[in-house]
Order: structure tokens, then sequence, then C-alpha cells
């Protein structure tokens, strides 16, 4: 593995998302010797080969990652990278430099939202749109997320607000693989109030765009679903920077469903 990084950098080759107190670190401080090779290599969402395997490598290793490591730098691999760029207090953004290599390398001691809260549970941060399961105390995965668009809304003669609410809730109900009802599709949803769910989406656009519900890309729900039980804290807090999505180009109803 490693004779291969050395030979990508020596070529010059860049390969190229409807419904605190800190803690220990999230991963163990991690072997930085692949990432010192590949750490002037830029990569961007289409491209392939070793250096997006070790990318999808140290995001899996960090819980940011949950698909397949298969040196494709897909839609699932640029979400995972938006969730540690979100957790490092970084632009979200799908290229990714040494800014970013960087980050896999450096330990990361993470502040909850909820420094009280039970042992095993859910974070959901509605201002920086990431989700953050804890498990005794110590965060084990990480996810972008696509929450309540935040407008008024009609379907089918019916209307509502795009709102997902903030407060302390518990999972009160689970639908495995996918259902389809009035506003969409959902994938492997845990519900925590009402009709509200944390669910697998296809869409999980770097906005809140959904009718409510808490959208996570599909690979990660897969895993969510398996460690998430009925009965699990689910704390919602905070309110979507708009001013980071103007930053980023985008609009408030774009991708809406």
């Amino acid at each position: 593995m490693r004779t291969k990084l050395r030979g990508i950098v020596a070529l010059g080759v860049v390969v190229g998302i409807s419904c605190g107190l800190p803690v220990a670190a999230a991963a163990d401080t991690p072997d930085t010797t692949d990432t010192e090779a590949v750490k002037g290599v830029v990569l961007r969402p289409g491209d392939r080969g070793e250096a997006v395997r070790l990318l999808q490598r140290r995001l899996h290793a960090g819980r940011y990652y949950y698909g397949r490591i298969h040196g494709v730098y897909d839609e699932q691999t640029k979400l995972a990278v938006w969730a540690l760029q979100k957790s490092r207090r970084m632009m979200p953004q799908g290229e990714i430099g040494p800014q970013v290599w960087k980050a896999l390398d450096r330990p990361f001691r993470w502040r909850p939202l909820v420094p009280e809260g039970g042992p095993d549970r859910v974070e959901i941060n509605l201002r920086e749109q990431l989700l953050t399961v804890y498990r005794d105390r110590r965060p084990v995965l990480f996810s972008h997320i696509s929450s309540g668009a935040e407008v008024r809304y009609c379907k089918d003669g019916r209307c509502g607000n795009a709102i997902t609410p903030v407060g302390n809730f518990r999972v009160s109900r689970r639908a495995p693989g996918w259902t389809t009802g009035r506003l969409g599709s959902m994938f492997n949803s845990l519900y925590f109030t009402g009709g509200i769910a944390m669910h697998g989406s296809t869409r999980v656009p770097l906005r809140p765009a959904s009718h409510g519900c808490v959208r996570l890309p599909i690979e990660t729900s897969k895993r969510l679903y398996e460690i998430v039980k009925i009965g699990e804290p689910v704390y919602v807090r905070g309110g979507f920077d708009w001013s980071r999505d103007r930053a980023a180009g985008g609009t408030r109803d774009r991708d809406r469903r």
C-alpha cells in the first residue's frame, strides 16, 4: 500500500441528501504513515484509486463513513467528508486537500451538545446539520444530515410547516427498510416525535430540505438503525445558520420534497 501511494505522489498525479465539555477522543490516535504520503493529493467527487481507498478507510475509522471501501469517490464518500469537515468546523465541500488529510491525522476531542445527557444517546445539531451517536459517553458515529426546511408546504390539499422540533425526545418506533408515505420515501426510519424520524434518504443536500424529518446518507442510516433502539434519548438543539448556506451557494427552496 505504502509503495503504491509513494508512486502516486512521485508521478504528480492528482487523483481527481422526507421528511460543553470535552470528552475522550472519537477514535484512537491514527497511524499517520500512509496519510503523510498523500498529504499533497487533492481529491474530488468522481476520482478513483488508492488515495480514495485510503480516504474511505480513514473516514470509516473516524466513524464518518459506512459504505464500501472500493476506491471510488462517490456520493456516500462525499457526504462522509462533509460530516468530517463540519465536525472540525471547516466549510463543507467535496474537494479535499491538505487540511482534510491533516484533520484525519489529528487526535479529536469532541464537545457534546448535552454534556449531562445519557451515556447512550443521539444528538442532533440543527445549526451545524450534524448528528452524533454516543455509546458510554463516547461519540461512535457522526453524520451529515438535512433537517426541516423551515418553510410552509402544501401537499395533496394538506399543509404544514417543515420544521424539525427542538427538545428532548426518545425513539418511539422503528420501521426497517423502505416505507413510502404522503411526503415521500424513507429508509430505516427511527421515529422520535410523532411522525418525525431519523431516516436514510437518497437526497441529503448541504442544507435543510426535508418536511421535518432528519435525513441521513443511506449507508450511514444502516449503521444508525443497527445501534439505536427503542427508548434511546434523542436531543435536538440549535437552529440552522443560513449565512453559511448562502456562503456555500445554497438557497432555501432548492431540493425540497
